[in-house]
């Protein structure tokens, strides 16, 4: 598949000319303030840096993209399946500092102009929803937690309007040499998707997991055609340079925002 994240400035940019008014990346780790580690490019409040670091690092986004911080909304995820509907009235929300307002999210959607969706990554999937003809925008946050608990369906579930409709972008994640164990593997099978597609036995309670695939197969088995879906090929576990990877760093490590917007 062709590589539509385009690498810029401190974000991977996702580039498709048909797009007019949608707009999506993520940020990258490389050339930040902050210490954790160094020189990082680190999104999140909710770790070890000093809160200034996330503000230049906000401001420097926002020049990129030209979105102005006030338009950014932020949930407080934890790695459930949760879903909510935010408009303008909620932009600004856990940007400037962390409130108990959109706890316990992992998915948004809006149909609103002018209004940013973010999330943090380091090894969990972003999953970006798109339709420009019904002005519609989605993010997901999907680790093993939340593709076993089918965020993406729950996100299926919100759409009001027809399916054929939307485009979907599943961005940098951990690649297949994130592991698993037999509890874990068993859960996934009980989903209704082919687990030999995604799971990969390595040894005795050891499995690969595909974490990209199961969440492209879960939309297929709900109605997307794989057609309508791009998956990156990016990888955070594998290129340090680019990424912040919780599992290869051991959870000492930044944040990365994805994004999505219409203007």
């Amino acid at each position: 598949m062709t590589e539509k994240f385009i690498k810029h400035h401190h974000i991977l940019n996702y580039e498709n000319p048909q797009l007019q008014h949608t707009f999506l990346g993520i940020t990258t780790r490389e050339d930040g303030l902050s210490s954790y580690p160094e020189r990082a490019f680190n999104m999140a409040r909710y770790i070890n840096d000093d809160p200034s670091n996330i503000d230049a690092h906000q401001e420097t986004l926002s020049n990129i993209i030209q979105m102005s911080r006030e338009n950014w909304v932020f949930p407080i995820q934890t790695h459930e399946n949760k879903v909510v509907e935010v408009d303008q009235s909620d932009r600004g929300t856990n940007i400037i500092e962390l409130s108990q307002q959109l706890h316990g999210v992992d998915g948004m959607y809006s149909y609103s102009r002018d209004i940013l969706l973010t999330m943090c990554y380091a090894d969990c999937v972003p999953i970006y929803f798109y339709s420009e003809k019904n002005n519609y925008i989605g993010l997901a946050h999907a680790g093993w937690r939340g593709t076993v608990g089918q965020i993406v369906v729950e996100m299926l579930k919100k759409v009001n309007f027809p399916r054929k409709d939307l485009r979907i972008v599943i961005g940098p994640a951990t690649s297949t040499s994130y592991e698993i164990n037999e509890d874990v593997r068993k859960q996934f099978e009980a989903l209704n998707i082919d687990s030999s597609r995604y799971i990969f036995y390595r040894g005795k309670n050891r499995y690969g997991i595909d974490l990209k695939e199961a969440n492209a197969l879960l939309l297929e088995a709900n109605g997307i055609d794989r057609s309508q879906i791009d998956i990156t090929q990016y990888e955070t576990s594998e290129d340090l340079s680019l990424f912040f990877s919780y599992r290869v760093e051991k959870g000492n490590t930044g944040r990365m925002l994805a994004y999505i917007g219409q203007r």
